[in-house]
């Protein structure tokens, strides 16, 4: 229902996208509700809603908040519109639909966090959108929203839209740390972590598009109605990115915890072309799949952890009775090791391993005894890289090989990809 959006309720109307017409619709009235409260208050609001990261990693967001450490200045707000993640554009549709509901949680979350300079780091490729936040950047400090004395207070906040050059790794927060401070983006051994010494050895909080795009609504309406909206469990609603084999993959906001995967997949219309559902990733290219029987699991932090992977990043990709998940796993995994950054011995090098025997398998060159040595490969990557990025080059995989065995194994010296040799050709 309309009632229970949050993100979306906006979207469509005229002229949102720009001062204006967002001002039009109430636009702006969380931040000048913002600085009549203390940072304390807001947390405390941020806190009760139980509005957790949307960028991948769950963690509840006025926690974050509170790991920075009192009195230690000049301290920074990063926003992470690094959208690299397979399956994932939910971020580009928010800056494409909203981009000043964006701006107004990056000033609330920069007045709540004492912030005086908040960095919006957007993917390199989203060239448009880029040119969309600095013209809303301008209208916003013409008309005294940002930059110094903001809304008549004493408070300065300079906002900086910074462009990436198209480097997945830097949507990981100490990479894209490194990238902003003009290094190799690169992640960095944590501890320390950014609230203690991030940008420029300073205190730093790095937040998801989506999850401050939460805070006009929350500061305006209060925790308890965010919270409302989802369960006790996983609160709010998510905006989830629908594609693969669907008949209408696009974005849809929906209450977590009260939806299922059955659900969304209806929303989008279900599986295209009246097939069967064969498999499906619930978080993006990095999360493990999960197949036809876990259709009724709720959208839940927890519920989806127990049935064996994770929502990720939000991204829910549909495969179809005809697809080959050896090559689903091939073409993961070409990613990820043309993505790694080179810092960590095993992702360098274990993606390589695990790309060349990808080709092999699906080729159908490969024999069972080199389809064995996928599980070692895997095992020395995961949990033992410096960042998630080669652990998760590795979880598709292996809970593909998991789930379908027999399709790995049939691929052994078949001499081509048994899949789709058998799949008709009008598929």
């Amino acid at each position: 229902m309309a009632d229970d959006l949050v993100l979306t309720r906006l979207v469509g109307r005229p002229g949102v996208t720009t001062l204006e017409g967002y001002e039009r619709v109430g636009g702006y009235l969380g931040l000048r509700k913002a600085v009549t409260l203390t940072p304390e208050q807001i947390i405390d609001e941020v806190k009760s809603s139980g509005l957790r990261g949307r960028g991948g990693a769950g963690f509840p967001t006025g926690t974050k908040w509170s790991f920075l450490p009192r009195d230690v200045f000049p301290r920074y707000l990063c926003v992470n519109a690094d959208e690299s993640e397979p399956g994932c554009f939910k971020d580009r549709y928010l800056i494409d639909e909203l981009p000043h509901q964006l701006l107004e949680g990056v000033l609330i979350a920069a007045f709540t966090l004492r912030v005086s300079h908040a960095f919006i780091y957007i993917r390199g490729e989203y060239r448009a959108q880029r040119e969309l936040l600095d013209r809303c950047v301008a209208e916003a400090y013409e008309a005294g929203l940002a930059g110094r004395g903001i809304l008549g207070t004493e408070w300065d906040c300079e906002v900086i839209v910074h462009g990436g050059a198209g480097a997945y790794i830097c949507g990981e927060e100490t990479a894209l740390i490194d990238s902003l401070e003009g290094l190799r983006g690169q992640p960095r051994l944590k501890p320390p972590f950014p609230a203690i010494r991030g940008l420029y050895g300073s205190p730093t909080v790095v937040n998801n598009v989506e999850t401050l795009s939460n805070l006009p609504f929350i500061v305006l309406e209060g925790g308890a109605a965010y919270a409302q909206r989802g369960t006790a469990a996983s609160p709010g609603t998510r905006v989830f990115c629908v594609s693969g084999h669907v008949e209408r993959p696009g974005n849809y906001e929906v209450p977590m915890g009260t939806t299922t995967f059955r659900d969304l997949l209806q929303k989008a219309g279900g599986v295209w072309k009246g097939r069967a559902l064969k498999a499906m990733q619930p978080g993006g290219g990095s999360m493990q799949i999960l197949g036809p029987q876990h259709l009724d699991v709720p959208l839940d932090f927890k519920a989806v952890a127990d049935a064996g992977s994770s929502l990720g990043a939000g991204a829910l990709v549909v495969m179809d009775q005809t697809t080959c998940l050896v090559d689903v796993a091939k073409r993961l995994v070409d990613f990820y090791h043309h993505e790694s950054c080179g810092k960590c011995a095993p992702c360098r090098e274990g993606t390589y391993f695990e790309s060349q025997l990808m080709h092999r398998l699906e080729a159908g060159i490969a024999s069972e005894s080199e389809l064995a040595t996928l599980s070692d490969i895997c095992a020395n990557m995961d949990g033992r890289c410096f960042c998630p990025l080669g652990d998760t080059a590795t979880w598709f995989v292996m809970s593909a090989y998991r789930m379908f065995p027999d399709e790995f194994l049939a691929h052994c010296g078949a001499g081509r990809c048994p899949v789709r040799a058998a799949r008709p050709a009008a598929a």
